[in-house]
């Protein structure tokens, strides 16, 4: 069975992943999941992320989750534009999560960036995913 929406799946599985306490998660790889996974390691919500490839094209993404005393770092992590209703913003209306101590992953013309990047540059898109 093919999957509808990689970006959702991800999600799930960190949010899984972290109401089990678990150190690490693994799922399928690809340029997309392994970019929202290095912004959120830039923006201190993981420990790390690596892509391996595991053979036959395919690739394998493990992601190091974080913790703050013993409660996960991320206490939001929300999909926003899906695949059946698209969000696109301009630089002007990106949004802002949790008055600016969240983050929202948007999908520019340069690539994934954060919505304080995206701002800073003057460019919309579409925005992912919201993260706090």
């Amino acid at each position: 069975m093919s999957m509808q929406d990689s970006v959702a799946d991800m999600l799930t599985r960190i949010r899984n992943a972290q109401m089990a306490q678990k150190a690490s998660v693994t799922m399928p790889g690809s340029k997309l999941r392994k970019s929202i996974a290095d912004l959120l390691v830039s923006e201190g919500y993981i420990a790390s992320a690596e892509l391996e490839d595991v053979g036959n094209g395919k690739a394998e993404l493990t992601l190091e989750l974080k913790y703050y005393e013993g409660k996960p770092v991320i206490e939001l992590l929300q999909r926003y534009s899906r695949p059946g209703l698209r969000q696109y913003r301009s630089a002007a209306d990106l949004p802002s999560v949790r008055q600016g101590l969240g983050v929202a992953i948007i999908s520019t013309s340069q690539g994934i960036m954060s919505d304080r990047e995206a701002r800073k540059a003057g460019i919309g898109g579409e925005v992912i995913a919201l993260v706090a």
